[in-house]
C-alpha cells in the first residue's frame, strides 16, 4: 500500500487514541495498538515497525505461518496475537506460533493448549473470550459462566490467563459498543475480586476500528485495528 499513508493512518489512530486515554485519564503506556494483518502481506507488516507498531494480530493459521516465514529474519521485532476462532486441532501450531491467544472460548481448547505447553516446554498466554452480546454468530464464554470457566483454566499449569476479550456488535455509532465493553470490565473486575488472579490479570482485548475509542475510556488495554491502519475491508 502507499506508505505515506500508512503512516498517516497510524498517526491518525495514535492520536485518537491519546484523545481516549486523556479522556479516560489514562497514560500511553496503559494500552497496546494490535494491528490486525489479516488482509495485508508480509511486506506491509514490515512497513509497520518504523511506526512503532510491533503488535500483530492475525485470524488464520496458515496464512499467519506464511508471513512469519517471509518475515523469519525479523523474529523477535514483533509480538504476534491470535485473534481469531480456535480450533482445538491446530492448538499446538498456534501454541507455537503466538505470543498471545485472544480467543480461549472453551474447555476442549484450554486442555489441547494446556497438553501442547507440555510438549513445547513453554507456558501460553491466554484471553479468555466472552460474548457479552450474546450473539449467535459470535463465540465466546457466557458472562454468566466466566468466573467458573477462569477457575478451571487457572488450574491447568501450562496455561496463563491474563485477561478477558470480547467483540461488540458493528455499529455506526461507536456509543452502542460501550455497554458491552462496560460490562467486560467489570467481569474483569469481578474475577480480579472473586479470585485474586494476581498481577498477570492485566489484559482487556476489545475496540476494534469502528469504537476503538469508546473501548480505551471503558478500560480496554488492547485494541485491535484494521482498516483504519491499511484501509477499508482490512478488519479482519
Amino acid at each position: 500500500m502507499n506508505l505515506l499513508v500508512l503512516a498517516n493512518n497510524i498517526a491518525a489512530v495514535r492520536a485518537k487514541i491519546n484523545e481516549a486515554l486523556t479522556v479516560a485519564g489514562r497514560h500511553p503506556e496503559d494500552l497496546t495498538l494490535v494491528a490486525v494483518t489479516k488482509y495485508v502481506d508480509a511486506l506491509a507488516i514490515k512497513e509497520l515497525l518504523p511506526h512503532g507498531v510491533e503488535h500483530i494480530g492475525e485470524n488464520r493459521l496458515q496464512e499467519a505461518v506464511k508471513k512469519q516465514a517471509v518475515l523469519s529474519d525479523l523474529k523477535n521485532s514483533f509480538t504476534w496475537h491470535f485473534i481469531g476462532s480456535l480450533q482445538t486441532n491446530k492448538a499446538r501450531q498456534v501454541a507455537a506460533g503466538f505470543d498471545l491467544i485472544h480467543s480461549l472460548d472453551r474447555m476442549s481448547l484450554a486442555e489441547a493448549l494446556h497438553k501442547a505447553s507440555q510438549t513445547l516446554n513453554k507456558e501460553i498466554s491466554v484471553l479468555i473470550q466472552v460474548n457479552v452480546s450474546g450473539e449467535r454468530t459470535k463465540h465466546g464464554v457466557d458472562p454468566a459462566e466466566v468466573g467458573a470457566f477462569y477457575a478451571e483454566v487457572r488450574k491447568l499449569s501450562g496455561l496463563r490467563p491474563v485477561g478477558l476479550m470480547t467483540m461488540a456488535p458493528y455499529s455506526d455509532d461507536p456509543e452502542a459498543s460501550r455497554p458491552v465493553f462496560r460490562e467486560l470490565r467489570l467481569l474483569f473486575e469481578q474475577i480480579k475480586r472473586d479470585y485474586h488472579p494476581g498481577p498477570q490479570w492485566r489484559e482487556l482485548s476489545m475496540g476494534m476500528s469502528n469504537d476503538y475509542m469508546v473501548a480505551i475510556e471503558e478500560g480496554a488495554t488492547i485494541v485491535r485495528i484494521g482498516s483504519a491502519i491499511f484501509g477499508a475491508g482490512t478488519e479482519g
